[in-house]
């Protein structure tokens, strides 16, 4: 099955500059399950959540279609990483107790994902689906530049999926008993350079960075946001709201 891959190319960036989620994300999920054997973390990336995930899973099986993302990984002892699709996890039936997708449900064939969850999970196991929307500065200039660059300037250059992104995945099918999503936010302490370097890992970045208007808008977007920054090596408090749906399988 070929998938949509928007992150390969700058997986060492994505490793570098792509925010944490907490600890209490990981320890809620937990709290879910009936037992806390086996994790699979679906779309993995970098292994972000497959870490945390770690703490309370005596085996977290982490999966991501990108080989170059899984290369650069970050190792656990109770991580085993596997280049595979979420839609074929190749595991054994009955097996898994919870079943993650942190920041790539939108990407996947969800008909068929559903359908290795339930052949996977072992009977009352969880399913969740974690997103993370646009950003929030803790300056009221810098956050204004940040959201018109996404809004304005990267709008038309974001993929049609981004709209479960924004919507913290209401408008996803999941037809499963849900649960609560507990009310968090991932924070991080970024200086400027921090700030965009995530900036572009953005699948829209990367998109407008083909064009022609590419250069001229980025240099101006970079300069107005550094002269607001004004310390650019001073770190600002950067905060996701995280959302997304739990579910019992």
């Amino acid at each position: 099955m070929t998938f949509k891959d928007y992150f390969s190319t700058q997986s060492n960036d994505y490793a570098n500059y792509r925010p944490r989620y907490p600890r209490e994300l990981a320890a809620e999920l937990a709290k879910c399950c009936v037992n806390t054997e086996i994790a699979l973390d679906c779309g993995c990336g970098t292994g972000q959540l497959s870490v945390l995930l770690a703490n309370y899973f005596r085996k977290v099986i982490a999966t991501d279609a990108s080989r170059q993302q899984i290369e650069n990984a970050e190792i656990h002892p109770r991580v085993t990483y596997k280049i595979t699709t979420a839609e074929n996890s190749q595991l054994t039936e009955k097996s898994v107790d919870i079943i993650t997708v942190a920041q790539a449900a939108h990407w996947l064939d969800l008909d068929r994902f559903y359908a290795e969850a339930r052949r996977i999970s072992k009977p009352a196991g969880i399913i969740a689906l974690i997103t993370y929307g646009i950003l929030f500065v803790d300056d009221k200039h810098c956050n204004s530049i940040v959201h018109d660059f996404y809004h304005n300037v990267l709008g038309a250059h974001w993929p049609p999926e981004r709209r479960h992104v924004e919507s913290g995945y209401k408008t996803l099918a999941f037809p499963f008993q849900e649960l609560p999503f507990p009310a968090m936010e991932m924070h991080a302490s970024w200086n400027f350079h921090q700030l965009f370097g995530y900036l572009t890992t953005w699948s829209a970045f990367k998109a407008f960075e083909k064009t022609d208007k590419f250069q001229g808008i980025i240099e101006v977007f970079h300069r107005d946001l550094s002269a607001s920054w004004m310390d650019l090596g001073a770190p600002k408090t950067i905060a996701w709201p995280l959302s997304g749906r739990i579910g019992k399988i």
